[in-house]
């Protein structure tokens, strides 16, 4: 084996993938970590630092680059008698090193382990992530007579007031790890084993998606043929199963192995290698008045909250952008973009009621923009009756195009981004600027925040978040003028 332990994060590399494990080790270079990963882990920090505020008390052990003065700080912190509170205690046992979220001891000499998880709610990989910690603990002479995650309270209410006791909740995993505490020698002996071995020969499968998105996926796929089985939308099980018997092109599945109709019209349409364009969008569509209206949201959302009134991962409006098309095809456009001063939410409410008048069908892509709603009219009762009318008005061009239409280089997506290209050549978000899509611009807007942020930099970001809205709008009355068959 490499190196001279396994740290917890190997252990669950190891326990998602033994190929992932190997490759973490002896050829971490191959890895493509994703922005998403990046972000997650700026989110885990940001509730890792909420949950050290609630131990006033706690003592950082540092020396993140030398693992022998972290082992020996937290030995010396132990030997002294009386409750301490530790972030970062660090244990090894049998070559296996742990770091412990939060580790407290009472006078009484109990020892209390806090993992800490930016998620709403208890995952299956907690169990085994605790239960590691447990072990490690145990085997070093500290065993936890309680074991907890402390995880996002989704029904936390920010009151404004900088406190965020009560952004966690503090779920007890003790009893439900003490069956697996007597697997892990196992699994540590076969991941040295691996480990001493060459490469596994794992194959691409659900694993590489569950628990978590595995950074090695692009090095382990394949070459895939033009429309790889993977495309297909909707069941997974029949996705990997058609895998192992060696089919890997949607044209080669035989076509009484689906049993989805959806997964069966993805399969004629690519077969046959042409657009499929059903008349009940056209019909639908027709029926509607005028004026319309295409409307989209940009948000954001924080695991911390920062606006009072807010809760954790709640999507915040802080942009919007309106097409208006009149009978005659005319078009005018309005947007409204927040300065990033002030909660942008009741200005974002009021002013996209202002544009979107008082009648009319208001299109939109998939149900997102009615969640949003909902959401400013719980928070401004006030304005709640005009928001209500707002949603009623709403028409989803998702599901209608997704039962409408389907061209095979949409490749099994029916977002806008794979629909556009295939009905408007001429439009192309790669043609925009930094800002390409929805979490970009969260992301821009989060910069916008930032008091550090030049302010030449502010209005570059603004300028491309404008077109980035306004692009997506755009995109919309194509679409639904598509469906309808007009030009």
């Amino acid at each position: 084996m490499v190196g001279t332990y396994l740290s917890k994060s190997k252990f669950l590399a190891g326990w998602q993938c033994p190929r992932r494990l190997w490759l973490e080790v002896h050829e971490p270079g191959k890895a493509e970590v994703p922005e998403s990963t990046e972000r997650a882990f700026r989110t885990g920090h940001q509730v890792g630092d909420i949950a050290r505020r609630l131990f006033p008390d706690g003592i950082l052990i540092t020396h993140d680059d030398t693992l022998s003065r972290a082992l020996e700080e937290t030995r010396m912190r132990l030997s002294r008698p009386g409750p301490v509170t530790l972030f970062e205690a660090t244990f090894r046992h049998q070559g296996v090193l742990v770091r412990t979220d939060i580790l407290q001891r009472d006078e009484f000499d109990r020892v209390r382990l806090v993992e800490v998880k930016a998620s709403t709610r208890v995952k299956p990989v907690n169990y085994i992530d605790c239960a590691v910690q447990t072990w490690v603990l145990a085997g070093a002479g500290r065993h936890p007579a309680t074991v907890e995650l402390a995880h996002i309270n989704n029904q936390f209410v920010y009151a404004g007031d900088d406190d965020y006791a009560e952004l966690l909740v503090f779920a007890d995993l003790t009893d439900r790890i003490g069956a697996m505490l007597e697997q892990i020698p196992e699994w540590v002996e076969h991941y040295r084993e691996v480990l001493a071995g060459d490469i596994p020969a794992t194959r691409v499968g659900p694993q590489c998606r569950n628990p978590y998105d595995c950074s090695f996926l692009p090095f382990c796929t394949p070459p895939l043929p033009d429309y790889p089985i993977g495309l297909l939308p909707g069941d997974r099980k029949v996705v990997w199963e058609l895998a192992e018997q060696g089919i890997d092109d949607i044209r080669d599945v035989p076509e009484n192995r689906l049993t989805s109709e959806v997964q069966r019209w993805v399969r004629q349409v690519t077969i046959a290698g042409e657009a499929d364009l059903r008349p009940g969008a056209a019909d639908f569509l027709g029926k509607l008045s005028w004026p319309r209206y295409y409307f989209d949201f940009e948000t954001v959302s924080f695991a911390v909250p920062i606006w009072a009134g807010t809760r954790p991962y709640q999507a915040l409006p802080f942009q919007w952008s309106c097409h208006i098309e009149s009978e005659d095809g005319s078009l005018s456009h309005r947007e409204w973009l927040a300065d990033g001063e002030e909660p942008p939410m009741r200005s974002c409410a009021e002013s996209l009621l202002e544009a979107l008048g008082g009648e009319g069908p208001v299109f939109v892509y998939t149900s997102y923009e009615q969640g949003v709603l909902k959401d400013l009219a719980v928070m401004f009762p006030d304005l709640a009756p005009a928001l209500e009318r707002l949603i009623d008005r709403l028409v989803d061009l998702y599901p209608l195009t997704k039962t409408s239409y389907y061209h095979p280089e949409m490749r099994g997506s029916w977002s806008i981004k794979a629909v556009l290209p295939t009905i408007a050549p001429d439009m192309d978000y790669e043609s925009l600027g930094e800002i390409r899509e929805g979490t970009g611009a969260s992301d821009a807007f989060l910069e916008i925040l930032r008091p550090d942020t030049p302010e030449e930099r502010r209005r570059h970001i603004r300028r491309d978040l404008l077109r980035y809205c306004e692009y997506d709008t755009r995109a919309l009355v194509r679409v639904a003028a598509f469906l309808e068959g007009r030009p």
